[in-house]
């Protein structure tokens, strides 16, 4: 049956992603009284992109870091108690997790990305895959929800939780689609387009991060959990786990630095739009470098580039910088680094994915130019990452703990 919920009263709200932190933390407030039993009751239906008042829609401002998740926690723990609110906070704590497993398997990334190149050169020997392909990506197959999806992600960057789990279900065992092509469809058009959350979410749905563990989109539950909006036919009733030969060993998270002592020059990246929050002092300089054409070889969705953008050149507005893009960052770093007279660039640790690839593969050119590269790490991160070495369960358990230690429990 159609129509909405019982006991809730909707009106359409539209969300307007607009890349400002100002947005962000207005949208946290709206929301915020909304964490407790509203959000754990209803959290789970998609009612449209015209009506997201059960859930945050913090994410892209979240995954950029022009809100960062002490704040969000911080608000949503002024007004309920953890036990009130503890459905969403896990939630915040999901992205924590992702990103503390890759940050210890990154082998996962790297075989993520040389399976991609594989599977779009697979697409130019089999035409029948191709198009499959392309009638997934252009929402023409056939299946109503699936096919409404992927215009709203093109259009708005972004999906509810819920629909990205159908997505990817109904993609890898109903249309038998490799997964790393359809993570990469994500990438390419999420605006909160996270390596870890997004690669490792496909590989939940397909029986690879939990070995075994699949998830089934349901005709029944799509039509139940979307209000009645949509009722499909022909979907998969059975999900045999995908599987993998290759081991991906737990490694150590990577060294960060302290924060630098004097004159430094501070680089913005889409991973850390806040980062200056935890620098010692004022910066002699700013740089914002962009990496999102790294995200795929294939094009970015123009939703995400112009978020991702117009977010970094928000941030510098305050400054004669505008916010450059380049696959040897070396150069621009110590370009930036001459012109302001410094040998010391700081930023936030960059977690695993084009961003970090990118200052990795600088770091020993800034060094032999004399320049010291800083990557400062958020107690947030620091605290619970290590906590994100096997299943979510872990690092759920952990969530008094790790609150307490970041001095946000009451």
């Amino acid at each position: 049956m159609s129509g909405v919920l019982p006991g809730l009263a909707f009106s359409d709200e539209p969300i307007a992603f607009t890349p400002t932190r100002a947005a962000g933390l207005q949208r946290l407030e709206r929301f915020a009284a909304r964490t407790g039993r509203h959000y754990a009751s209803t959290r789970n239906y998609d009612f449209g992109a015209e009506r997201r008042t059960n859930v945050s829609a913090l994410s892209p401002w979240i995954r950029h870091r022009l809100i960062t998740e002490e704040e969000v926690l911080i608000r949503v723990l002024a007004s309920h108690r953890l036990g009130q609110a503890e459905k969403f906070v896990q939630e915040v704590f999901w992205r924590t997790y992702f990103k503390g497993f890759l940050e210890q398997r990154p082998s996962v990334w790297s075989m993520y990305q040389s399976e991609l190149v594989k599977s779009y050169q697979a697409l130019e020997s089999d035409p029948s895959l191709q198009l499959t392909y392309s009638q997934a990506v252009s929402g023409a197959t056939g299946i109503d929800c699936f096919d409404h999806w992927v215009t709203e992600l093109i259009r708005t960057g972004y999906l509810h939780n819920y629909a990205r789990m159908w997505m990817a279900s109904i993609w890898v065992f109903t249309l038998r689609l490799p997964w790393e092509l359809g993570a990469d469809f994500f990438l390419r058009h999420l605006l909160d387009g996270d390596p870890a959350s997004n690669t490792l979410s496909w590989r939940w749905v397909a029986g690879l991060h939990t070995k075994g563990k699949t998830y089934l989109a349901r005709a029944e539950n799509i039509e139940k959990y979307t209000n009645g909006r949509f009722s499909p036919t022909g979907l998969a009733r059975v999900a045999d786990p995908l599987t993998e030969t290759a081991d991906h060993p737990r490694r150590p998270i990577a060294p960060c630095n302290a924060p630098p002592s004097g004159p430094y020059l501070l680089l913005l990246t889409e991973e850390d739009l806040s980062s200056a929050d935890i620098m010692p002092h004022e910066p002699a300089g700013v740089l914002g470098l962009l990496a999102t054409h790294g995200r795929s070889p294939q094009p970015i969705g123009e939703a995400a580039q112009r978020f991702t953008k117009d977010a970094l050149r928000g941030i510098l507005a305050s400054t004669d910088v505008q916010p450059q893009s380049a696959d040897d960052w070396s150069v621009p770093i110590l370009a930036a680094a001459q012109r302001i007279g410094v040998r010391t660039v700081a930023t936030a640790y960059p977690p695993i994915g084009p961003v970090r690839a990118r200052l990795d593969r600088a770091e020993s050119k800034l060094a032999e130019a004399g320049v010291l590269l800083h990557r400062v790490i958020r107690n947030h991160d620091s605290i619970a990452w290590p906590y994100a070495n096997a299943g979510f369960f872990k690092l759920k358990t952990k969530i008094p703990t790790i609150l307490a230690s970041l001095n946000l429990l009451r």
